[in-house]
């Protein structure tokens, strides 16, 4: 590490450094000889623009500023999984119980533990010929997770030399002739935050990414590679639909990135999620999971690296070949440390003080997601899905950090502040949200789910649409003045919001229903309205059907557990039955 220059401007996290003319953008840098740690994001002449990571309180002009020649990096390798990270990929853990449980300035720590003994075993042999993102071999990371050790990037030959056994991160495993001459490879990678690791090609979702939680999966379904966002004001639920995701979501890998939130709901995060059972593995959710924990209270500067260190973590192991869901909560506090460091820089503002690249910073983040060929010989498929939530001001969705997001994303779930204060959970306004995948995943429904999949949810949707024009003349004139068949799909519409959108996290049954479920349940709601109309038809009286027993069953039916679906066959004999009994008692 050399010195390069001296600080002639201290203001917050921004400094400016003199005599910097060797260095290049986005070089880390340590500042003072406290060695806190900086990233230069502005070069003019000599002088730099340093973001510095940590608290510049007494700083002063003349310090001196060292260069590490080498942009803002992760560590890639055994040892992530389970682990939790600062917005600078600190470990958390490690800080506490060497430093206590204050983060001190200047603390420089390794991410990954580099004397932990890991079990390699190969999967080449010597003589066999590999490219970047080969799997030379794979280290057991826990009883969940098997960690693939790749050719890193940039990197091709024949294997001369390769070694069972137990080795450290750092220690050789693997040999290859490559034509610069021999080259080792270790267990362990360095990636720039800032930049996207390589793949083959990208690829257009065709499968969902099955959540568990039916107004998503049914009504607003995002697919695996895909992009989507969680707007909505504060206590409308943003981060209890990204926990639920965390939790249920049909993902190998999670990795939860807390930006800017408040310290008590990332607490909530680290609590859990060690003791919560993962239904796919029976093991702890931490055996699948990267936690990022950048809270409110650390230096703002943090919130905007924390993204980027995200999302390499999640690249990394995409190019293993699993299928990753990057949370991140929120995205608004990441664009309010970009505004406050543009702000810093003197640039000239954007819309509402936000610099004037949010929309492609922005979208430089969601467009690193998606469904991929990955590096290697093997056609192999990776995916990551990015789920964004944010925080408008109020619930405003006309300010700049919302509106730059849903140009961006294809999934929008909307979160709605009366539907929270009603404690509908999850808060999702289906009349407000989308998904431009649904119809790119119809097919893969029809053909995984039911044939009628589709159809019952289109049906869905118009009656909660209809709901919605019927709710403004039951305002005015009330219940009375509807007609019978309006005001079935008026009950069945409620039946929809109450027993199928409405969904109990805290419920251990209801809190995840599979797709055969939620088919199932919806089923039933639908008949109940076909079946109705007909009954209406046949001149039955609206109360008559208001009133079958089978509605109770009907709307119970999400507490049926799921190695008891065959109990939705006799509901739905049963609301057949008393149907039938209407008509004929009519006709009589």
């Amino acid at each position: 590490m050399q010195q390069n220059g001296r600080i002639i401007k201290v203001a917050g996290p921004l400094i400016v450094a003199e005599n910097m003319g060797d260095c290049k953008m986005y070089d880390v840098v340590r500042v003072s000889d406290e060695r806190l740690i900086g990233e230069i994001i502005e070069l003019r002449g000599d002088k730099a623009s340093i973001q510095v990571y940590e608290e510049t309180s007494g700083l002063g002009v003349g310090e001196n500023v060292y260069s590490t020649g080498f942009p803002l990096s992760v560590e890639l390798g055994p040892g992530l999984i389970e682990s939790i990270f600062d917005g600078i990929q600190r470990p958390l853990n490690v800080i506490r119980k060497n430093f206590g449980d204050r983060i001190g300035r200047g603390i420089d720590v390794a991410s990954l533990d580099h004397s932990k003994i890991w079990e390699f075993e190969p999967k080449v042999k010597t003589g066999d010929k590999v490219v970047a993102g080969d799997v030379v071999g794979t280290v057991q990371e826990n009883t969940v997770i098997s960690h693939k050790i790749m050719v890193p990037n940039g990197v091709s030959g024949t294997v001369v030399e390769v070694k069972r056994g137990s080795y450290t991160i750092d220690d050789t495993v693997a040999v290859l002739d490559t034509d610069k001459g021999r080259q080792e490879i270790t267990m362990v990678q360095r990636w720039p935050v800032r930049k996207g690791r390589p793949y083959k090609t990208k690829l257009s979702p065709t499968m969902p990414m099955v959540t568990g939680q039916r107004v998503i999966d049914t009504l607003f379904p995002v697919a695996k590679g895909g992009v989507a966002a969680v707007p909505g004001p504060f206590g409308s639920g943003k981060t209890v639909v990204q926990h639920q995701l965390a939790k249920w979501a049909d993902a190998d890998i999670i990795v939860y990135v807390g930006c800017g939130e408040r310290g008590n709901e990332m607490t909530d995060v680290l609590n859990e999620f060690p003791e919560l059972v993962d239904p796919k593995t029976g093991e702890a959710l931490m055996k699948r999971t990267v936690l990022i924990a950048n809270t409110s209270d650390m230096p703002v500067a943090a919130r905007e690296a924390s993204i980027y260190t995200g999302i390499t973590i999640a690249e990394y192991f995409r190019d293993m070949g699993y299928n990753v869901a990057i949370m991140a909560d929120s995205t608004s506090r990441w664009a309010e440390a970009l505004r406050e460091m543009s702000g810093r820089l003197e640039e000239m503002p954007g819309e509402e003080g936000y610099p004037a690249y949010l929309s492609s910073r922005l979208a430089e983040f969601y467009e690193r997601a998606g469904m991929v060929k990955v590096m290697g010989k093997e056609d192999k498929l990776g995916s990551i899905t990015a789920i964004g939530a944010v925080s408008p001001p109020g619930g405003d969705l006309s300010e700049p950090v919302s509106q730059g997001t849903l140009r961006i994303v294809k999934v929008f779930w909307g979160l709605s502040a009366s539907l929270a204060y009603r404690r509908h959970f999850p808060a999702i306004d289906w009349l407000i949200s989308y998904s431009l995948y649904a119809d790119k995943l119809g097919d893969w429904f029809a053909e995984n789910v039911n044939v009628e999949w589709n159809a019952l949810r289109n049906d869905a949707v118009r009656i909660l649409q209809d709901e919605a024009s019927l709710d403004e003349i039951v305002r005015l004139v009330g219940m009375d003045a509807l007609s019978p068949a309006d005001r079935l799909t008026m009950e069945v519409a409620k039946s929809l919001r109450e027993d199928y959108l409405h969904q109990n996290a805290f419920h251990e049954i209801d809190t995840y229903a599979s797709l055969q479920k939620q088919y199932l349940m919806l089923k039933l709601i639908i008949d109940s309205h076909k079946l109705g109309n007909k009954a209406l038809q046949k001149d039955v009286d609206i109360e008559d059907i208001l009133e079958l027993p089978v509605r109770e069953k009907i709307g119970r039916s999400k507490y049926i557990e799921e190695n008891n679906l065959a109990a939705f066959d006799a509901i739905e004999k049963q609301l057949n039955n008393e149907i039938s009994a209407l008509i004929s008692k009519g006709e009589l």
